[in-house]
């Protein structure tokens, strides 16, 4: 039996979300400014996935073990002690534009950074649309 995804989409206002769950004012504006960028970058408006992140667009996966499921194409979460992105493009210009990124830690699935001031932005547009151009050609259509 296929088990449910726990990350989806919801319907929970993505303003309403940040200027509730995230008490930082710098973190809250870094919120902000990470909306307009990704949402300029992607082509699409910001939605909720799950109860704090922030994701943009959306494409569905299958794994040849027959999982399947939708994922956001790009996205962040302003968490508590600091961000995670959720941008990642497995090609290889890939570690030449995560060394150019910036102050930031490398997780098992997303990136984490304490304030987007830590972060070069041209190269954050860049590994963001790589991200969005790597998920368009391996995986469905994201017409949603």
């Amino acid at each position: 039996m296929a088990t449910k995804n726990k990350t989806t989409e919801t319907e929970v206002n993505v303003i309403d979300f940040i200027n509730s769950f995230v008490d930082n004012k710098q973190k809250r504006e870094d919120s902000f400014l990470l909306i307009e960028l990704m949402k300029q970058w992607s082509g699409f408006e910001p939605r909720m996935w799950g109860p704090t992140m922030i994701g943009f667009g959306s494409y569905h996966y299958r794994y040849a073990s027959g999982h399947e499921g939708d994922a956001m194409l790009i996205g962040f979460s302003p968490r508590k002690a600091e961000f995670s992105l959720y941008v990642a493009a497995p090609e290889n210009d890939n570690k030449q534009l995560l060394d150019q990124l910036g102050k930031y830690k490398m997780g098992k699935a997303c990136i984490y950074f304490k304030k987007l001031s830590d972060l070069n932005l041209d190269t954050l547009e860049k590994l963001s649309k790589a991200t969005i151009a790597y998920i368009n050609e391996h995986h469905e259509c994201p017409c949603r």
